[in-house]
């Protein structure tokens, strides 16, 4: 084997692909980036969006925290909610939200404001929002209703209605820098994170898909600990496998599940809130699984080195 240093884009948003980049990004041999969703419409992102008009900055600010020289005092000082702010419209909102935005005001130009972000933190990598065009996500159910909003989205599926359909109104554009960077990549790895509001939306912008299509490595899937709600109580990794495929118009070559659980009290937590295991489910011949115990604490999130080292060693064995 010959080690040589691996360019590997990182899709997703929410609290899952912050974990995941906080764990690749020690590895020596890895240059790490985030390919960030943009449609999040809900908390502090949301009403920064609708209250100053710019790009919900909040999952794209949580990348860059993973990937700094510094993530915990990073994430400290910027993740802190400013309650004493004498401009009522911003209190509440993080400090990183808020510099982020203003940054992005000054600049006029958002991924100039995230560069300059990463560039005060140190960030190992670097942060593409997939569009910078405004768009909203809408989803429609299979008893025919329709829902307007990341937040609702969330809401129906958790509610039981199982999710058919989703699309962005207008379409956005996938962003040229990014367009330009993501062919580049050694290997594409997807999640983990909320499947239908941090995952899909990415593959719903023009020229998105076009653009992984042309990765000449593996595509790796990272499915998520649970089941989100009761609209995805049959859900399994063999269908987030499907639809990831379908909506990037071509083929999973990995995915990476996990086997492990918590103790029986915080099980019983989660299916309180209608949420389990995500089952295998009959998974096509032509992508290989990777199991293992990733689920080590009480919160459903994967342990971070326990999924580094799996990526690793998927990479290692098929790029190296």
């Amino acid at each position: 084997m010959r080690l040589r240093t691996l360019n590997v884009g990182c899709f997703g948003g929410g609290t899952g692909l912050p974990s995941l980049l906080g764990g690749l990004k020690s590895n020596p041999w890895l240059n790490v980036h985030a390919v960030v969703t943009m449609f999040d419409s809900g908390g502090s992102s949301g009403l920064l969006r609708d209250q100053l008009g710019v790009l919900p900055p909040g999952d794209v600010l949580k990348c860059a925290l993973a990937l700094a020289r510094n993530e915990r005092e990073a994430r400290r000082v910027l993740l802190s909610r400013m309650p004493s702010l004498q401009h009522e419209r911003l209190r509440g909102h993080t400090g990183g939200n808020l510099l982020l935005s203003m940054m992005e005001q000054y600049s006029g130009d958002f991924l100039a404001a995230v560069d300059g972000l990463r560039a005060l933190l140190g960030c190992a990598g670097r942060v593409w929002p997939v569009s910078t065009q405004q768009g909203t996500l809408f989803a429609e159910y299979a008893d025919g209703s329709r829902t307007k909003g990341e937040p609702e989205v969330d809401a129906g599926h958790n509610a039981g209605h199982a999710v058919t359909r989703l699309w962005l109104e207008p379409e956005v554009q996938v962003h040229p820098a990014a367009a330009a960077a993501i062919p580049q990549f050694d290997a594409v790895i997807i999640g983990p994170g909320s499947f239908y509001t941090s995952l899909m939306p990415i593959f719903l912008v023009r020229g998105a898909p076009e653009a992984v299509q042309q990765v000449a490595g593996p595509v790796i899937l990272v499915t998520n600990l649970l089941t989100e709600g009761r609209g995805m109580a049959t859900f399994t990794a063999a269908e987030a496998v499907e639809r990831t495929s379908v909506a990037l118009g071509r083929p999973v070559d990995v995915v990476i599940v996990n086997t492990g659980s918590p103790n029986p009290e915080t099980m019983a937590r989660y299916r309180a809130e209608h949420k389990q295991p995500l089952e295998l489910g009959d998974i096509p011949a032509t992508c290989e699984v990777v199991s293992g115990d990733f689920w080590r604490g009480d919160i459903a999130r994967h342990d971070r080195r326990r999924l580094a080292t799996a990526v690793w060693a998927v990479l290692a064995r098929r790029l190296l």
